[in-house]
Order: structure tokens, then C-alpha cells, then sequence
């Protein structure tokens, strides 16, 4: 997991950026839904998600709209897909 916190130039936090890679957890088949939860948790307003898998995450979809973020998806490779949650206020 990797995480930025995005500053102003006054060094006011303006957010964070936390990626999640879930391919490998996949490849060996882990069910990675628990550490995606535990993941988004801390997560305020105005924060990113991005997580990365090997398809798109359609079932995952409604469970972060129900908890308040919107999303978009892209496709990088033939087994990669990026999917950038935004928290909403």
C-alpha cells in the first residue's frame, strides 16, 4: 500500500492518496475484500482510493458508492485495471 498526502503550498494537507494493489493477492487467491475495507476506513472527504486489479471490479462498485465515493475506471493492460475512488463530502 502506497500512501501521499497532497499539500498546498502553505503545507496545508488538501488529501490523501492511498494505492492498493490486489493482483498478486488475486494471483494466489486471497479474497482481498477485507484489506479494501480496511483500507478505504480512515478515509475523509476530498481522499483517493486507487486501486489496482486484474479485471474490473464491477461487484465492488455499489459497496463504495453506498459508502460515499465516486469512481472511475481504466483499463492499463489486458489483466490491469486502475479504478480511482474519490471520498465525497
Amino acid at each position: 500500500m502506497k500512501i501521499t498526502i497532497i499539500k498546498n503550498k502553505g503545507g496545508i494537507s488538501l488529501g490523501k492518496i492511498v494505492e492498493l494493489d490486489v493482483r498478486e493477492d488475486l494471483q494466489k487467491k486471497i479474497e482481498p475484500f477485507e484489506k479494501i475495507m480496511n483500507t478505504i476506513k480512515p478515509l475523509q472527504a476530498g481522499d483517493t482510493f486507487i486501486l489496482h486489479a486484474p479485471f474490473k471490479p464491477i461487484p465492488l462498485f455499489p459497496i463504495m458508492k453506498a459508502k460515499g465515493f465516486t469512481y472511475e475506471a481504466e483499463q492499463i493492460g489486458k489483466k490491469h485495471w486502475k479504478v480511482t475512488f474519490v471520498k465525497q463530502g
